[in-house]
């Protein structure tokens, strides 16, 4: 095979495969990248998001149906195939027709990447609202575990194996302050990702998560600010200290959980479960 053709190859390593990924309807997001870059190595994905506001999470912190709609048309204006479809993981029921949405339209599903969540409501936990922790572990964990329920059971019933990725982050191996909501979260999907592959493993469904460090998002943005007023900084004067943190220099950017991502829904990574993969520039090191 020429070099040529072997990387025309490589970029469509997830050719036939249908992926589905939850909080992906925010533009400039994670889970945007994310949808991009599996739609561009051949994956057909769907796209879910909240789309519509509920009581706890207002229009300016989800996906609404127009963002949702604007990342399909442009995966699909960039060569792609994507669908959209409105998804609140908390609720058993959406989740179940959000697999069914993704097997009647593609005809299965292969790949689960579990995106969705909240990180931007800090507090001391001393603090915390109840309905707040609530929410953070009703989104980050509960959204995770029914998600990745219905998609092994598709993925178990087609008999032809599968990836679940779950987005973790570096908080997942580390404490917070103000984020002790978001962390227990994280912390607890490294558990789940670990024991629902050794479950799977027989059915050869890997399952591994990402950790990233801090990736300026929309809703990154607004971590940042809150992060900066609460040490009294400006918000340049926030990104510089973190920079220094991190070994190469900048901070992450969604393409480089992204193609982690794309790796690891890959034949390459065949043999890769149960892992939580850093994604950080250094700046997590255990």
């Amino acid at each position: 095979m020429t070099v040529v053709a072997r990387r025309s190859h490589e970029l469509k390593r997830l050719e036939g495969k249908v992926a589905l990924v939850t909080g992906a309807g925010r533009r400039k997001g994670l889970g945007e990248a994310i949808c991009q870059r599996l739609a561009s190595e051949g994956a057909k994905v769907v796209v879910t998001d909240l789309g519509v506001p509920a009581a706890d999470l207002p229009a300016d912190r989800i996906g609404t149906r127009s963002e949702l709609d604007e990342v399909v048309a442009q995966i699909r204006a960039t060569g792609g195939e994507a669908s959209a479809c409105l998804l609140d993981v908390r609720n058993e029921l959406q989740v179940q027709e959000a697999v069914a949405f993704a097997k009647s339209t593609y005809g299965g599903l292969d790949i689960l990447v579990n995106n969705a969540g909240v990180g931007y409501l800090m507090a001391p936990f001393t603090e915390m609202p109840l309905e707040r922790w609530d929410l953070v572990l009703g989104v980050n964990l509960t959204g995770a575990f029914l998600c990745s329920k219905h998609a092994a059971q598709a993925m178990i019933e087609q008999g032809r194996g599968g990836r679940i990725i779950n987005i973790a982050s570096v908080a997942a191996k580390s404490g917070s302050m103000y984020l002790s909501a978001y962390a227990a979260s994280k912390h607890g999907m490294i558990g789940f990702t670990r024991s629902a592959a050794l479950e799977l493993g027989l059915h050869k469904i890997t399952v591994n998560a990402i950790c990233p460090n801090h990736v300026t998002t929309g809703l990154g943005s607004v971590q940042n600010a809150l992060r900066a007023e609460q040490r009294g900084q400006t918000i340049d004067e926030y990104l510089t200290e973190m920079r220094s943190r991190i070994p190469l220099g900048r901070v992450g950017l969604a393409e480089d959980t992204a193609k982690a991502c794309a790796f690891l829904c890959s034949a390459e990574a065949d043999y890769i479960t149960a892992e939580a993969m850093n994604v950080s520039g250094g700046q997590e090191v255990h």
